[in-house]
């Protein structure tokens, strides 16, 4: 473990301007933070702090973030906050810390698992940290969006964790190592830090498949002599043919690390015994012409093998990776990858977007280097964006991140790269929502294409737009991209805006009504801190968000601060085991037995729901909802017959409802609807669906529930379904919106 003083040695290593002072005051206060503290392993605390920042030393990273990188622990554990970090070491690093401040482990355990909704208890816990954990990355990614230095000293952060695995429980380790896998190693991965990426992902490996790494390992490990004989002759021949030509050549010889290898295995289902690309050669020149000068002199040493080439020089990759590889038949007669590319690509490639930070980078071509880096912070900024939901947003960058990439081109060269399966119109939006709103053509490679066209590798595309055009709601059965979907969706819905703001109120008011307080709680004022507290900007944000049923009518009502009165005493029913529910609830009431109980069909009353009984002529008491027209009626003109009730479902009984969905119509969406239902062991009695010339589908159903809550659980679930739009409880004259 290093110290402070070999940590500033190494940092004037590659900056001898280093404020070598800055980094001794950030030790010295994390030190006096964290004195008390002592890691699992038994070591004092500060050898975690210290170890991240050698890391960034080894990346060549700046001073501020060397500096974070010692503190990036101490808000989280300790008794300081982020404006002491800033009073002490001013707001770029307090920002860094800020942005880096510790999450809990298994944060962003987003395993398949985790992505099904709850059926009992426990599962609803882990659907809320679920959700907790879609916050907390996107917090993580608009601070990276606005530093993308606090993404490396995460990375770094990660790293030294991993590496002190040992010390913590199996079960701590599988949650650590599967976090590492699903989110740290694909984000350095587009970062295009390579140094870390490939330790990250060889600690996963070593924690999640222990059998597997251990048999790998051994393998590697006994054919290491074998290999290190056949690198070193070829090295040797390579740099005597390139200095026989005058290229000055520094040669590498690189092992392949292990998760490769078992991806390898699995992926071109063979043993280890036939895979011959263990090693691959690097070799580092000076200028980039001297790339393709040394190219032809690999290729004029040993045959090279056909259509194993890639000029990543002239088409760069989307994380600035640069480099031309090239596979031949080695000295042995076996394969042997060789990676060519300059000193400045070298760094890049092993330290990715962190070689803008590093001292020699600051001196030149900082701007390019900014330019390339735009295209990733946009991309941070529309994730975090584009969804109101935490888990909608999840999914999102799920589906966007950590997927198969196809990398295509601008006409002036940039590098976009976008889940494999996307087309023009995922170009568009990527490059702007404008220009995908208004795209109506597009040309790859300098032919026009149909909008459905799927990309490949290396194409060239280029947008036609016109200015009165509007996107088309048949792109969302053809999109890859969540971002694509979200601003198609985002656009037919701003066009309904202030009919959602309408009803929206007229859900609040409704809601109110119901549960007995007046609509004159719905004040401006009132909303506008409702609207903060759920990241909206207004009242009639709020309101939409309302109408659209990305929020509920009730979230708000108990958000606002209103007046509570003594409930008065009510009547309990509760139906004995023995009855179905359906037909009738034989009940005991005021003496007299047997009275019977049924739902008004006008509005067909759950369990759970506030009622009113009304004494009818001849057919008992009948239940109608508080909110129902007709109770209205009798109240007005019988109120002698109303009675107050509070309803108690029984165990087992089940009662029938109605409800009408409109949704995006595609292919699956019944399948998906009728998953919701089942896996919520809620039976439909009845279904008519019925698609429209507009791509929007109306689905009724017929559902048998237990009561209020049960519905109520279900609309939530199906909410969650992307392509659903609008969701209403019919009962009877009655349509209202449940939530």
């Amino acid at each position: 473990m290093a110290d402070i003083e070999s940590l500033i040695q190494k940092v004037q290593s590659y900056n001898p301007e280093a404020d070598v002072d800055l980094i001794r005051r950030a030790f010295d206060y994390a030190y006096e933070a964290h004195k008390d503290q002592i890691r699992i392993s038994g070591e004092p605390y500060i050898t975690h702090p210290l170890a991240t920042a050698e890391i960034l030393a080894d990346l060549e990273m700046d001073n501020v973030s060397i500096a974070a990188a010692l503190l990036h622990d101490v808000v989280e554990d300790q008794d300081f906050s982020i404006d002491d970090i800033r009073k002490n070491f001013g707001d770029e690093i307090a920002g860094l810390v800020d942005g880096v401040t510790k999450l809990a482990l298994a944060d962003f355990d987003v395993g398949e698992e985790n992505l099904e909704e709850p059926e009992d208890a426990p599962k609803k816990k882990k659907t809320a940290e679920f959700r907790r954990s879609a916050e907390n990355l996107r917090k993580i990614f608009l601070a990276m969006a606005r530093d993308l230095r606090v993404m490396v000293i995460k990375l770094a952060d990660r790293l030294h964790n991993m590496s002190t695995l040992d010390n913590v429980s199996r079960e701590q380790q599988i949650k650590v190592s599967r976090e590492t896998k699903q989110i740290y190693c694909p984000l350095a991965h587009r970062l295009g830090i390579w140094k870390i990426k490939w330790e990250l992902e060889d600690y996963a490996f070593k924690y999640l498949e222990p059998e597997a790494y251990a048999d790998i390992s051994d393998k590697v490990n006994r054919h290491r002599n074998d290999r290190e004989e056949e690198l070193a002759e070829a090295v040797d021949m390579m740099q005597r043919h390139l200095a026989k030509d005058g290229i000055e050549a520094h040669i590498q010889a690189r092992q392949k690390h292990l998760w490769s290898i078992y991806q390898k295995i699995k992926r071109e289902e063979v043993e280890f015994s036939e895979i011959y690309d263990l090693s691959a050669i690097r070799v580092i020149v000076n200028r980039v012409g001297d790339c393709y000068h040394a190219l032809g002199l690999v290729h004029d040493l040993w045959m090279p093998i056909p259509e194993r080439f890639s000029d990543y020089i002239a088409k760069p990759k989307s994380n600035m990776y640069q480099s031309l590889h090239t596979k031949v038949i080695g000295p042995r007669g076996e394969p042997l990858e060789v990676q060519i590319r300059t000193w400045d690509m070298h760094r890049v490639a092993d330290f990715g977007v962190a070689a803008h930070w590093q001292y020699k980078e600051r001196v030149h071509g900082g701007d390019e280097f900014e330019r390339k880096l735009s295209w990733l912070r946009q991309q941070l900024f529309d994730w975090q964006s584009d969804s109101i939901d935490a888990g909608e947003f999840l999914h999102s960058v799920i589906n966007d991140l950590f997927t198969d990439q196809v990398f295509v081109f601008t006409p002036r060269g940039d590098v976009i790269d976008l889940p494999a399966g996307s087309t023009p119109v995922d170009f568009a939006y990527r490059i702007h929502s404008d220009v995908g709103n208004k795209c109506v053509g597009a040309k790859v490679n300098g032919r026009i294409v149909q909008l459905t066209y799927k990309f490949n590798n290396g194409d060239i595309v280029e947008i036609i737009s016109r200015s009165n055009s509007q996107p088309s709601r048949d792109w969302l059965s053809f999109v890859k991209t969540s971002h694509a979907k979200n601003r198609i969706k985002s656009y037919y819905r701003k066009l309904y805006f202030g009919d959602s703001v309408i009803k929206g109120r007229d859900m609040l008011e409704r809601e109110l009504e119901r549960i007995g307080q007046d609509a004159h709680h719905l004040k401006t004022a009132d909303l506008n801190s409702v609207a903060k507290q759920l990241n909206l900007h207004n009242e009639e944000d709020l309101l939409a968000a309302v109408g659209y049923g990305h929020v509920t009518p009730l979230t708000v009502i108990n958000k606002l601060k209103l007046p509570t009165f003594p409930k008065a005493e009510a009547i309990v029913i509760e139906a004995p085991k023995s009855t179905t529910g359906k037909k009738g609830l034989a009940v005991t009431l005021d003496g007299v037995k047997n009275l019977m109980i049924s739902r008004a069909k006008c509005c067909a009353p759950l369990p759970g729901e506030d009622v009113v009984g009304y004494i009818s002529r001849g057919k008992g008491v009948v239940l109608h909802s508080a909110a129902c027209p007709n109770a209205a009626v009798f109240k007005l003109h019988e109120p002698e017959r109303l009675i107050e009730i509070n309803w108690v479902e029984a165990a087992g009984d089940s009662y029938s409802t109605d409800i009408k969905i409109k949704a995006m119509d595609r292919l699956g969406l019944l399948n998906d609807i009728t998953a919701v239902f089942s896996e919520s062991k809620i039976n439909i009695t009845g279904a008519k669906i019925k698609s429209l010339t507009d791509k929007t589908a109306n689905i009724d159903l017929t559902v048998d529930v237990t009561d209020i809550r049960a519905l109520n659980d279900v609309i939530t679930k199906l909410n969650s379904i992307s392509d659903v739009l609008v969701i209403d409880r019919v009962s009877g004259h009655m349509s209202s919106k449940v939530r």
